[in-house]
């Protein structure tokens, strides 16, 4: 009975702890809107990468525009299927439609993983004198994002709103196996980027 016991809290502590590990949110503690008292400043952009439920970043990052987060969206993602547009653009026409002016939209159509999307966004930082973002992707993939981001943008200050809920990921992923596959391969993804992987 004790080894079943002790088995079942170090399942509920992994849950909890890969729970809180991936999906890191500096805007938690801050109202709906941006304040004048860090971390809950504006930022100079909200930037979304596209993969899994790309909608739904777009729909964060479009909320977090007209709240007042930012004044300017940047949308990175390489076309997923090679006959159509890019994600970015996919993502660029879904804030127009939620009524994003397009001047404020960015686009980076290039970048086919997080390494390259991180990669990628730094010219456009550069370009448009760009020192602080807010990064916005799926729960399970927000720790490894802004790791890639974090390294490649040494002037620029990241911080991180994960989408709590989408098509792939919700509070109870631990319930079923897409939930478990994307925990688990985020924390090997993790793990790779510290050994100095490439993905």
């Amino acid at each position: 009975m004790k080894i079943i016991v002790a088995i079942l809290a170090l399942i509920i502590s992994a849950i909890i702890g890969m729970s809180i590990y991936l999906a890191p949110d500096d805007l938690a503690q801050c109202s709906d809107g941006p304040t004048g008292f860090s971390p809950c400043q504006v930022a100079d952009a909200v930037v979304a990468v596209s993969g899994g439920d790309t909608s739904a970043r777009t729909s964060e990052a479009v909320a977090l525009y007209k709240k007042g987060w930012a004044s300017k969206l940047i949308f990175s993602g390489a076309a997923q299927d090679k006959t159509g547009p890019s994600n970015a653009e996919a993502m660029r026409r879904e804030a127009r439609s939620a009524g994003v002016p397009d001047g404020d939209i960015i686009t980076e159509e290039l970048g086919a993983t997080t390494k390259q999307n991180a990669e990628n966004t730094q010219t456009i930082f550069e370009k448009n004198n760009i020192s602080s973002v807010i990064l916005v992707t799926s729960a399970y993939h927000q720790r490894r994002a802004s790791l890639e981001f974090g390294k490649r943008s040494a002037s620029v200050t990241v911080r991180n709103h994960p989408v709590v809920s989408d098509n792939q990921w919700s509070s109870v992923w631990w319930l079923t196996p897409v939930g478990w596959f994307l925990a688990l391969s985020e924390m090997i993804k993790i793990a790779i980027f510290y050994i100095g992987g490439t993905r």
